[in-house]
């Protein structure tokens, strides 16, 4: 029987041990299995290839996404790293041109360096990537959606169907909105990937990574990377993601709604000059997400009137946490310039609109009005 979303979640790694008949899926901390003989296998021999708690979890992933292969890393830039890997030097990808500032890094100083060529591309607008789509050398797009922190939204169906048509990879980063508001294989997708560190997980207490694909072949060669470079989840992290997964669905239906009325309340503040959250009525590509029946998430970015107000606002809170990270169940605050996008330099962080007046929030489980009156006290 196929299970909804929520059903499978919740019940993610029941039944995997019927010796003992436990409902929790065990924790193989072990690094090896033993063989019963020449040539005869449990099906696990080292936990750098599989371990039965890290295969529960990739097997859930692959589930919850609908793809063929989920693969569990230990941390979301080493998910990137490996799918990175499918590409050679001089293969050009297009990129998200205001994603996360660690994927930017890795891009820029780590596979530049080795001739892999990323032209960056505002992927919410539909001409624009339908011109970088000509560009000569073109094998993959590498889409974030919504965009960190700026949360701009990308038509996936639309630039994926242009991507197959030209044999181009299309990859999603989805760690904002996950499996429960947006599968990107199933609008045509050929890879996600995800910071299991955040929603995923939800809890600030693991750091991981995922990737899923839609078919087997890309399942091979992306087990293979996994395996050969080794940057594999441990049985404990994953069981950690597995006990996140289980709530999901609950956690971000409560935070998207605690999110809304924040946003609302920012949005009417005389202090606060702009609001990015895809729930409000006019966020560009609300249009895409009322169309596909995508969810808004509870990530929010809203610009000050003053940089001076800045130190006082990040110091003052006391509901809200002073942290990088996003997507548990605690609410955070970032400065995206001097944190997450230190990376990039000033004039691409102005030009792009990720400005010493942006605050990003993630928005938690928390007595929403706790949450609205800790913003009023420093605003």
């Amino acid at each position: 029987m196929k299970s909804n979303l929520s059903t499978l979640l919740a019940q993610a790694g029941n039944r995997k041990d019927p010796k003992t008949g436990a409902i929790s899926v065990p924790i193989y901390q072990t690094a090896s299995f033993g063989h019963t003989g020449l040539g005869q296998s449990t099906g696990f021999d080292y936990s750098r290839t599989s371990n039965p708690t890290r295969l529960v979890l990739e097997e859930t992933l692959a589930a919850a996404d609908g793809g063929v292969k989920g693969f569990a890393f230990a941390s979301g830039l080493a998910a990137i790293d490996a799918v990175l890997h499918l590409f050679h030097s001089g293969d050009r990808l297009i990129v998200t041109e205001d994603l996360y500032g660690g994927t930017f890094r890795l891009f820029e100083q780590v596979f530049r360096p080795l001739g892999l060529d990323a032209l960056y591309v505002d992927t919410s607008n539909l001409q624009a990537v339908q011109k970088a789509l000509q560009s000569p050398g073109i094998k993959g797009i590498f889409i974030e959606t919504p965009t960190n922190p700026l949360l701009k939204i990308a038509d996936i169906r639309t630039i994926s169907s242009w991507a197959r048509a030209q044999n181009i990879l299309t990859i999603v980063d989805n760690t904002f909105f996950t499996p429960v508001f947006q599968k990107p294989l199933e609008l045509g997708a050929d890879i996600a990937v995800y910071s299991a560190t955040k929603f995923l997980a939800g809890h600030n207490d693991v750091v991981a990574g995922a990737v899923v694909v839609r078919t087997a072949e890309l399942g091979e060669r992306i087990g293979f990377f996994q395996n050969a470079i080794g940057s594999i989840l441990g049985p404990q992290d994953s069981w950690l993601v597995i006990r996140g997964l289980k709530t999901l669905p609950l956690r971000l239906q409560k935070q998207q709604e605690n999110a809304l009325q924040v946003a609302t309340w920012l949005a009417s503040h005389p202090h606060v000059k702009l609001v990015r959250f895809p729930g409000l009525p006019h966020h560009p590509g609300r249009d895409i997400l009322d169309r596909e029946q995508i969810g808004f998430g509870s990530m929010i970015s809203f610009e000050i009137d003053a940089a001076s107000r800045v130190a006082g606002i990040l110091s003052g809170v006391k509901v809200f946490l002073f942290a990088e990270s996003l997507g548990g169940v605690e609410s955070l605050i970032t400065y995206p310039a001097v944190q997450t996008h230190a990376d990039m330099d000033p004039a691409t962080r102005d030009r792009l609109g990720i400005n010493d007046r942006l605050l990003r929030l993630s928005v938690g489980i928390e007595d929403v009005n706790d949450l609205i009156h800790d913003l009023e006290a420093v605003l």
